[in-house]
């Protein structure tokens, strides 16, 4: 039996971009409160249960601090902080996204992961025009499946922005 580590791993390190055959891109759907989100399969390296950080004094709030994966040290980030949807409880769903952004190791505290989801180009809608009250600048688009809704979430602009800190600015 593989684990979600091992099955995730594996896809994200075969060098083939999953769905594409089908004319398709592939997202690891994830939840955040009462809402689901999707990144690109490929930035996904693993899937982790949530262990204790160890915190990074004066770092923002959403940096929950670092673990020690295999020996390279990684920053966690609490997407529910950083999207301010209100406090975390780390219970036995909560798990940890470690991403490969631009050879950089990060990861990402979510509430629970869900599954790869293959979505055409025409099930990825724009983002609607919603002015101050909501920054849409990290969303690529919303992916529709039936009843089914993802927030697709630009992850690089998320984990490159300024706030963060972690990674220089990528070039557009």
């Amino acid at each position: 039996m593989q684990t979600h580590t091992q099955i995730f791993s594996a896809e994200a390190n075969s060098g083939v971009r999953p769905g594409k055959e089908s004319g398709g891109l592939e997202f690891l759907a994830f939840t955040l409160g009462a809402e689901e989100y999707g990144i690109d399969i490929l930035k996904v390296q693993e899937i982790r249960g949530y262990e204790v950080v160890t915190h990074i004094a004066n770092a923002p709030e959403f940096i929950k601090g670092v673990i020690n994966l295999r020996g390279i040290i990684v920053p966690v980030i609490d997407m529910r902080i950083k999207f301010n949807l209100g406090t975390p409880v780390y219970d036995q769903f909560t798990v940890v996204i470690i991403l490969n952004i631009c050879n950089h190791i990060m990861g990402m505290v979510v509430d629970s992961v869900s599954d790869v989801t293959t979505l055409t180009p025409e099930q990825i809608k724009p983002t609607p025009a919603m002015g101050a009250a909501f920054n849409s600048d990290y969303l690529i688009g919303l992916g529709t499946i039936d009843q089914r809704m993802l927030l697709l979430v630009d992850i690089d602009k998320v984990m490159s922005s300024g706030d963060m800190g972690l990674i220089a600015q990528m070039a557009p």
